[in-house]
């Protein structure tokens, strides 16, 4: 049954008093609309929910003990119709803080800041200013504050023209600037740094706007519900979790070079194969997903079985003598051995940490030991905590980690010296390598690796 308006402000009300914090209590659904999109709502390898919106908005509804129904639709267009049409909640799908909207809509606090950005391709007409956009095929969804920005610089630049498009999406658009179908098109920095990873020719010539706001839209007369969720929102805030999530699905998208990216999603399709079932099999045995381990591998090697650093590590996953010995492999240079290696050691470092370290940060742990060894993590942590920070956080150990190359604090610890930075980046790239190699793995990216390859 449609969760009604009416019921939540009559609860509201009757919870008015604690203003603070205002608690609700409700048995009916909070319906929530949103994009199926990364920087947004998607599903998981395990098959669960995902992505900022979806994880901000079931911690909102978790603290409330309410019921929350996610409605998916394709456009922004469709969402806003739909929440002006009065038969949703929340319109939580990284929508803009613009002065239209507000006029239609109640909104929340911000969450996150962006800045548009105009994208176009690589070695395709790139526009150097707003000026330089009048001699391209510029086009932007409809409904968007993409296209209000543009309506407002028009009246600046009266040769300024665009397509509006109806039925797409902004990763629609940026496909078809990849693909050539189009030159240009604007979106928000969040999307396109995730999206350039995936089609590493987009480039971003000029931003279109400062920064904006993100924040979630609602029925006009929801002021009660607004009042709980800027409240919740302000705590949540205050005590770290909001950063926490915004690490854990920005902080991977950080370092971005082209060059790299562009060889990455080759290999993936011509070097990758020779190995990935050797990838599944040691994920199975592991409980390690087989993404992860490859893209651990990687890393480390580029997959070349072959692969030798100046110290002595060998091999597709770069053991040492000693760890090589320790998980039962007689032959560095032979990937299959490596890869099963490497991944039960990786495996280890996990079920060595603390219990209280919980997932995903507890898979970035035990890579951050992998590459810089489980006496400088402790280091880290125990640094931590005499900074009063978080030891069982990535997020609090990513402002550790490069403090461990500072005399004044390695002097005092126990395993002394290291090279903070490198487990910082050694994680970073992990998470981007592996980010790619799941979009490339669904069914849509299939078509995406087939254009790849015809490029080139």
């Amino acid at each position: 049954m449609m969760y009604r308006l009416a019921t939540l402000l009559l609860t509201l009300l009757l919870t008015a008093c604690d203003k603070a914090d205002p608690k609700l209590s409700m048995d009916k659904e909070l319906v929530v609309l949103t994009r199926n999109a990364p920087s947004m709502y998607y599903f998981d390898r395990d098959g669960d929910g995902a992505g900022l919106e979806h994880d901000l908005i079931q911690a909102f509804v978790k603290h409330h003990q309410l019921k929350v129904r996610w409605e998916v639709r394709e456009t922004v267009e469709e969402i806003l119709t739909e929440l002006r049409n009065g038969t949703a909640d929340i319109a939580a799908a990284g929508l803009t803080r613009t002065t239209a909207r507000q006029q239609d809509f109640l909104a929340s606090n911000p969450y996150q800041t962006v800045t548009q950005q105009v994208v176009c391709r690589r070695g395709g007409k790139q526009p150097k200013n707003i000026t330089g956009l009048s001699n391209v095929s510029l086009s932007v969804i409809a409904e968007s504050s993409y296209a209000a920005q543009l309506k407002e610089l028009n009246g600046s630049y009266p040769t300024l023209s665009w397509r509006s498009k109806k039925d797409v999406n902004t990763e629609t658009l940026l496909e078809q600037v990849w693909n050539k179908q189009i030159d240009c098109t604007v979106a928000d920095s969040n999307i396109v740094s995730i999206n350039r990873r995936y089609h590493p020719e987009l480039v971003t010539p000029f931003n279109l706007s400062g920064e904006q706001s993100l924040v979630w839209y609602l029925p006009p007369h929801a002021n009660e519900l607004q009042q709980s969720l800027n409240s919740w929102l302000a705590d949540f805030k205050q005590a770290g979790q909001l950063n926490e999530l915004l690490e854990q699905y920005y902080g991977f998208v950080e370092i971005f070079d082209y060059v790299d990216t562009r060889k990455y999603m080759d290999r993936i399709a011509k070097r990758l194969p020779k190995y990935q079932a050797y990838f599944k099999e040691a994920a199975k045995q592991t409980q390690l997903p087989w993404t992860l381990l490859a893209a651990q591998a990687y890393q480390e090697s580029h997959w070349n079985p072959k692969a030798k650093s100046p110290t002595g590590v060998r091999g597709i996953m770069m053991l040492t003598r000693i760890t090589a010995k320790e998980v039962g492999v007689t032959s560095r240079l032979n990937p299959q051995q490596s890869i099963f290696g490497g991944a039960k050691y990786l495996n280890t470092l996990r079920k060595r940490l603390p219990e209280q370290i919980e997932e995903p940060d507890r898979t970035w742990f035990a890579l951050a030991a992998y590459n810089i060894g489980m006496g400088h993590l402790h280091d880290a942590r125990t640094l931590a905590e005499r900074l009063m920070k978080n030891p069982n956080r990535w997020a609090d150990l990513k402002e550790v980690f490069p403090l461990l190359s500072k005399k004044k604090y390695y002097k005092t610890l126990k395993y002394g010296y290291a090279r903070g930075n490198e487990p910082l980046q050694y994680v970073t790239r992990i998470r981007n390598f592996e980010d790619i190699l799941l979009q490339m793995n669904t069914k849509s990216a299939l078509v995406i690796r087939q254009n790849f390859l015809s490029l080139n």
